[in-house]
């Protein structure tokens, strides 16, 4: 599954945009399934902005984004369902957990939307790997931010996908925990031969990045 951006800029933000140098905003890109990409992004630059585009949760841009020659304006209904629950996974940063189930029932959810991807065991499995097993059973909004993020990470990754779009994934975990976490979606990702998107304020050495982008 491919992705194409085609000269795409926010509207809310195009004449900040047009006065400083951007690798996303304006220009022609094209990444292919199996690609680990990196996108640099200071704060106030369009992270979220840019996340909430290529998923379809924001309307206000220029230009054209295409998955799979497909443009993504034209992709609505059964077929846009098909694309979030089968294609894409997504880990926001701001998680969007239902608060008042448990870790386990978030993660469950996401998990039978389609005809599985792994069994329930798996849940268990993710999470011990994760830290997270004593929580669980919990109310999601009752669990830590960091526990959350953990929580949300395993929800991205029990659903078939070939791009896992990561929105500054790791803010709220320690090198310990982001080094396991890292781990995992690497060893999903390459399980699958699925590419990702991971945006981030700072470099970092997390993964072996097929590419690094400044937005």
């Amino acid at each position: 599954m491919q992705l194409e951006l085609k000269q795409i800029v926010p509207i809310p933000l195009k004449d900040k945009f047009s006065k400083r140098g951007s690798d996303i905003w304006n220009n022609n890109l094209h990444f292919s399934k199996g690609e680990w990409i990196k996108i640099k992004a200071p704060s106030g630059t369009g992270k979220t902005t840019f996340i909430h585009i290529i998923y379809k949760l924001r309307h206000d841009y220029e230009g054209t984004v295409l998955w799979s020659n497909n443009e993504l304006t034209k992709i609505a209904g059964d077929d846009l369902a098909q694309l979030r629950q089968k294609n894409i996974s997504v880990i926001f940063q701001d998680l969007r957990l239902f608060p008042n189930v448990t870790a386990r029932e978030n993660i469950e959810l996401k998990r039978v939307l389609q005809t599985p991807f792994y069994e329930k065991n798996m849940i268990d499995a993710m999470a011990e790997r994760l830290g997270v097993s004593h929580i669980l059973d919990q109310r999601a909004g009752l669990c830590s931010y960091g526990e959350q993020q953990r929580i949300a990470i395993i929800r991205a990754l029990i659903q078939p996908f070939d791009w896992l779009i990561m929105d500054e994934p790791f803010s709220h975990l320690d090198q310990e925990n982001i080094g396991k976490a890292a781990a995992l979606i690497a060893e999903e990702c390459t399980k699958r031969k699925a590419g990702f998107m991971l945006t981030d304020l700072d470099e970092d050495s997390h993964f072996k990045y097929t590419k690094v982008l400044n937005l």
